[in-house]
């Protein structure tokens, strides 16, 4: 009489064991098995960050074991005097806000647009959100080819709507371009993902709402601004909320576009973060300076999310 698996394993279980176990309460159960993930949050996410507030204030260095000494403050007091920390969180500021700026009026749009019913809807979207499906190393190389001044395709259709010669300028070469051309990148890969955010609140408002609108003789314009607006703007929030988290640790886009140059014009945080990490193996300095990023997304975040929940509440 074998009985199945657990009759099995019950009959095996020591009885000692077994009386453990019946006299445990629900809530030990509970524990029993969330435990496990509870501890590996604990090795995966926050010891790592414990640590890296210890290596902060000590001159650590990856490559260099001995001579450890713990100075203090000196990291922090270091990164926030450095003029090229405050160009590197400039470049940043610029890339964040003309990013979320583009791709959530132009996702909104197009969300706009496709939750009108029309033939070939399905078909639209789908050609739509291809770019944020893409790995963004692979969007970089193909936009590096698109920005060449010789054989880019980019290049020529600025010739073409404006006159300007294609082999004129180089939208990753020159100083005042350079900025941009990552912008529109971005923009380009990531407008679908707010598209589709923005898509998901417009179908969440019911067709009532309108239709007494209309009994109310409402124009359209009124009723998109008034009735539309409103009730999508926590879906509006909540992209950007998204999309700025992402941006601001932007990484290898940026490096697959123009490595941080020319110069150090598009050397975004994340970038001078790695270099000081890896590069210049200054890993104290490196953990202060990734535990201001840190702090300054976290309280960012914190009063964002509290201005979308009274949004929310409204």
């Amino acid at each position: 009489m074998s009985g199945t698996p657990i009759d099995r394993l019950a009959r095996a279980t020591p009885p000692s064991l077994a009386r453990r176990v019946r006299g445990l309460s629900d809530r030990a159960i509970a524990w029993l098995f969330v435990g496990p993930s509870i501890v590996l949050l604990l090795a995966v996410n926050i010891f790592p960050l414990i640590w890296t507030i210890n290596l902060s204030f000590t001159n650590f260095k990856a490559n260099r074991l001995r001579d450890v000494e713990y100075i203090g403050l000196r990291n922090y007091q270091r990164i926030l005097t450095d003029s090229g920390t405050w160009e590197s969180m400039q470049a940043t500021a610029h890339f964040l806000f003309w990013t979320i700026f583009f791709q959530v009026l132009i996702g909104f749009a197009l969300a706009y647009l496709i939750n009108k019913k029309f033939k070939g809807n399905n078909l639209w979207t789908t050609i739509i959100v291809l770019p944020m499906m893409l790995s963004p190393a692979v969007v970089g190389n193909f936009w590096t080819f698109l920005y060449q001044p010789q054989i880019g395709l980019f290049n020529y259709v600025v010739e073409f709507f404006s006159g300007v010669d294609a082999s004129s300028f180089s939208m990753i070469g020159s100083t005042h371009l350079a900025p941009w051309a990552i912008v529109i990148v971005d923009t380009w890969m990531w407008t679908p993902f707010v598209m589709l955010i923005c898509l998901a609140g417009l179908r969440s408002i019911p067709d009532s709402i309108y239709e007494a609108a209309e009994c109310d003789r409402a124009s359209k314009w009124r009723q998109f601004w008034t009735l539309t607006v409103p009730m999508v703007l926590p879906f509006l929030m909540l992209a950007v909320l998204f999309r700025g988290i992402e941006n601001f640790k932007m990484f290898d886009l940026v490096v697959q576009l123009t490595g941080g140059g020319p110069g150090s014009l598009t050397t975004l945080t994340s970038i001078d973060l790695k270099r000081e990490a890896f590069e210049k193996w200054r890993t104290g300095y490196a953990s202060a300076y990734a535990v201001i990023l840190f702090v300054t997304v976290f309280g960012l975040a914190s009063i964002y999310v509290k201005a979308l929940n009274k949004v929310k509440e409204r």
